[in-house]
């Protein structure tokens, strides 16, 4: 029977399109896991609008309510909620990205990305809604190699975070891995980093529009102006060059309508992505010095 005394708890799951999923058990996270990354996009449109956001969990959950995402620490903070209210036992942890295969491991005391560990029957599971192009199911917490579509990912000790663990993704993944501290973390933890995360010109976050979406058999990425799709079949990639394409693979592609966005604003922030995408071009043609 669907827990008629919790408004948000149920609307979080008709967003999702679960039905009620009864008590905690590893087929009802991975059910959840899964419609999380389908449905609720990684994506970074807040901070390129210039709008206001905070790492609050109570307010992540509710926009994912209102149709939208979120970045990592504001996804798996709302989805970590949702987990909690459902009985399960969540914790939070710090975890260090690293960008590229040649950039060096980050300890998890450098811009933080927020992991969580599900404790069940007995065994922890890795669960991550936060990287967008990332995990479709949660992923058991032991050493291994993990296949799921086309992705192929990997778990090993820490070399970085004592104790911690390493996941390596897919070499086409948008992120070379993360190092994921053993301790505890909580919402705090990530609030210091969130103003430069959001307003600084150095942050990813601020250099480029960045939307996400997972499925059982790929994932899509904008970055910009490119649309890409990873799948089975390869990597496909096209340019959106006028306004209706790309506001048109938002709520096509990544399910996002961006109801709550106003003319003037989709005026200016198309305006802001595409001026970024014909810099970048720019720069990509022009032949280093």
């Amino acid at each position: 029977m669907r827990r008629t005394r919790d408004r948000v708890l149920n609307a979080y799951l008709d967003r999702l399109d679960v039905g009620d999923p009864g008590e905690p058990s590893l087929p009802a996270l991975r059910a959840l896991h899964r419609a999380h990354v389908e449905r609720v996009p990684y994506e970074t449109l807040e901070v390129q609008l210039g709008r206001p956001t905070t790492v609050d969990p109570r307010e992540s959950v509710e926009r994912v309510l209102r149709g939208r995402g979120g970045y990592c620490v504001q996804l798996n903070g709302a989805f970590a909620t949702l987990l909690t209210a459902l009985g399960y036992d969540v914790t939070w942890h710090r975890a260090g990205v690293q960008a590229a295969v040649r950039a060096p491991a980050s300890p998890a005391s450098f811009a933080p990305h927020l992991a969580l560990t599900v404790a069940l029957d007995g065994q922890d599971w890795l669960v991550d809604i936060g990287l967008g192009d990332g995990l479709h199911e949660p992923l058991p917490l032991r050493a291994g190699t993990y296949r799921q579509g086309p992705f192929e990912f990997r778990l090993s000790a820490s070399d970085v975070e004592p104790g911690g663990w390493r996941f390596d993704h897919d070499p086409r993944g948008s992120i070379a891995g993360l190092d994921v501290e053993r301790a505890p973390a909580a919402p705090g933890d990530f609030v210091e980093w969130h103003p430069y995360l959001c307003t600084s010109p150095e942050s990813r976050l601020v250099r480029a529009a960045v939307v996400l979406r997972r499925d059982a058999t790929g994932a899509d990425c904008l970055v910009g102006c490119m649309l890409r799709r990873i799948g089975a079949e390869g990597r496909t990639e096209r340019e959106l060059s006028t306004r209706r394409e790309w506001y048109g693979a938002l709520e096509e592609v990544f399910g996002l309508p961006l109801d709550d966005v106003g003319g003037a604003e989709r005026e200016a922030l198309w305006t802001r992505v595409h001026d970024a995408h014909v810099s970048w071009q720019s720069r990509r043609r022009t032949p280093a010095a």
